[in-house]
């Protein structure tokens, strides 16, 4: 009899012992990663039937409830900092209202970041036809009625200007398109500079519209697909999107800055310029009947 009982207290043990390793808290800044490739960071985690739940913020009021089947491994997360987290894109907000969400084709702004000159053409990569990617650029960005600078902005963030780049996942180009989605798009060869940008710029601007120009979403789409976006209802919770979105929210939101300041720099010598003239030119003199007027304009440029 007491053989039994003692048999049957380790059998309860062993079976609190196994429930408390599947409902323990992970280590705070761990990450799940996913059999599709892309990693989820949480706070903690627990084991609910058949799905592993990620608790995404640290009160416990967020969290995702993924197949513990499709969990490859967890793994120490990378720091997070606040802006990879906070995706905001005031620059964005023009989107709306502006050209691009026009029909004209002569929309889009002209202003480019220097990038370097490729070959390649429509005969594949390595012809003897030179191509310009600035011209690539905003060639695809006028008939898709895109900033230019949006579109840098994402072949940056996608392969750093690198027309051979092959992602892990299999994604090809500059603006690394799928396979699937390259055939979609009308592009036979992923590695053709102007087919890729034509294809993805395409891509970008069909995104934009499905998601009424939110470009946040529509980025987030971009990055891990149109399905992602609509099963959690906005930006996923993986770490490589959120951090993709804000990389290329804050390289467009650098260029728009500087262009501002620029302009504002301009105006502001413009100004200075007006006003130095209006200070050098002496009031009409009159002689008899007619009135000649004198304009000296002073030469030197007024320093800020």
């Amino acid at each position: 009899m007491r053989m039994r009982v003692l048999r049957s207290c380790r059998v309860w043990v062993a079976v609190l012992a196994l429930f408390a390793v599947g409902t323990v808290p992970c280590l705070a800044g761990e990450a799940a990663v996913l059999k599709n490739g892309f990693s989820i960071r949480h706070e903690r985690r627990e084991v609910v039937g058949d799905v592993t739940r990620l608790y995404v913020s640290a009160d416990g009021s967020s969290f995702v409830d993924v197949p513990t089947a499709e969990i490859e491994h967890f793994e120490v997360a990378p720091e997070l900092p606040a802006s990879e987290i906070e995706l905001k894109a005031p620059a964005f907000d023009k989107l709306r209202a502006g050209p691009f969400a026009k029909n004209a084709k002569n929309g889009a702004p002209t202003a480019l970041i220097g990038v370097p000159t490729l070959r390649g053409g429509r005969g594949g990569w390595g012809t003897s036809s030179p191509v310009d990617l600035n011209e690539v650029v905003n060639t695809a960005s006028g008939r898709y009625r895109l900033d230019p600078d949006l579109v840098n902005s994402v072949i940056k963030a996608e392969s750093g200007f690198n027309v051979r780049a092959v992602s892990p996942k299999g994604a090809q180009g500059l603006m690394q398109l799928m396979p699937g989605t390259a055939s979609q798009l009308g592009v036979p060869n992923a590695f053709d500079a102007q087919a890729n940008v034509e294809g993805g710029t395409k891509y970008l601007r069909e995104l934009l519209e499905r998601y009424n120009f939110d470009l946040v979403k529509a980025l987030a789409a971009y990055n891990a697909g149109p399905q992602q976006v609509e099963q959690f209802g906005g930006v996923p919770p993986y770490y490589e999107t959120r951090a993709y979105v804000a990389r290329v929210v804050r390289d467009f939101n650098k260029k728009k800055v500087a262009q501002e300041k620029a302009a504002a720099a301009s105006s502001r010598d413009a100004a200075k310029k007006a006003a130095s003239t209006k200070a050098h030119t002496p009031a009409s003199k009159s002689h008899g009947s007619g009135t000649v007027t004198q304009a000296k304009v002073g030469a030197a440029r007024v320093s800020d």
